[in-house]
């Protein structure tokens, strides 16, 4: 009977304990409005690009979710107001989709999706992502997450003149980029590896260039961030230069340079991130990320969640829950 009694305190008091603890809030979410210059459509994407042909103009399909920081960023420098404003206006089609909308979308290809379905198809992992659309119909570009006025600038001209028939991003870009903007900066972490092949641990290879004009932000929001450097302990971390040609051997054991590996990857955007456990890819970062989500990032490789999850944000949506359930608060602000 004594036992019983103290076991039921115990419990009681256990129980008492657990539900004190408070959920965690979110902040640093941002509300967004899309401009009202947007195209009112139905999402038949086939309907948009026959009405497209006799102009010659791209569609640009801006992938966005509710209260997302990047989106609310990228909006307010190049759709609401900067210098891409008009370029964007003038060239280009632009309609939203949300990629957790239930509205009905038939795509380029006459298949039919809800919003949702069609961001799986896509495999949009960042948002907000950016579609590119020719008057064709075909698919000509994808970008990830954030990219700054500048790195957009590179995007939308290659679009709009039709580079892409000839050439990459990146070869694009490498022609446009000025005078160097970035000196490389050095980190605890980093490590001179000279043959990726051997490492079978995870590994993260950042690819930086002089030109990165997003590199130093980087390293100073990011990469020294206390939660950030918590999950790179499991990591070997290499930084290399894109701009060089010096020799390496990559993770298939191919002869290769940084140069010539990053447009392997096809990276357009510096700082670049991929991801790789036991030798092969498993995720990247091709935009700005935040601290929050970079080190989920970092934790859904290490831990091997992807063996669970298909896709990071499915990961993100059951982390997030998690740590809120645990009191704990999450900061989605840079």
């Amino acid at each position: 009977m004594g036992k019983l009694f103290l076991f039921c305190i115990f419990l009681a008091t256990s129980s008492a304990a657990f539900a004190e603890i408070p959920p965690g809030k979110i902040s640093g979410g941002r509300a967004h409005e899309m401009p009202a210059w947007f195209k009112s459509s139905f999402l038949n994407f086939q309907d948009e690009v026959g009405e497209l042909r006799a102009s010659g103009r791209h569609i640009l399909v801006f992938m966005d979710l509710n209260d997302c920081p990047y989106c609310a960023r990228t909006l307010g420098e190049n759709f609401h107001q900067g210098a891409n404003r008009e370029y964007i206006q003038k060239n280009f089609d632009v309609i939203a989709v949300n990629v957790r909308g239930a509205g009905d979308v038939t795509w380029i290809d006459g298949a039919n999706y809800s919003e949702q379905e069609l961001a799986l198809k896509l495999k949009v992992y960042a948002t907000p992502t950016l579609v590119f659309i020719d008057p064709d119909g075909k698919k000509v570009l994808q970008l990830n997450g954030y990219r700054s006025p500048a790195s957009l600038r590179h995007a939308l001209e290659y679009v709009h003149t039709k580079a892409y028939r000839q050439q990459s991003l990146a070869a694009f870009t490498e022609k446009q980029k000025a005078a160097p903007v970035y000196k490389m900066r050095e980190h605890v972490r980093f490590e001179k590896i000279n043959d990726f092949s051997r490492v079978r641990t995870p590994l993260a290879v950042i690819f930086e260039d002089p030109h990165c004009v997003d590199c130093a932000r980087f390293h100073d929001k990011v990469l020294n961030h206390p939660e950030v450097l918590t999950e790179l302990k499991p990591f070997r971390v290499a930084r290399l230069d894109a701009s060089t040609d010096t020799p390496l051997v990559d993770v298939s054991g191919a002869r290769t340079t940084p140069r010539a590996w990053a447009a392997a990857l096809g990276l357009d955007y510096r700082p670049g991130v991929v991801l790789f456990q036991d030798g092969k890819e498993i995720t990247r970062l091709e935009g700005r990320f935040y601290h929050f989500h970079f080190k989920e990032l970092l934790r859904y490789v290490s831990g091997r969640h992807y063996q669970r999850y298909d896709r990071f944000g499915a990961y993100l949506n059951d982390r997030q829950a998690e740590l809120l359930r645990q009191g704990v608060n999450i900061d989605l602000s840079e």
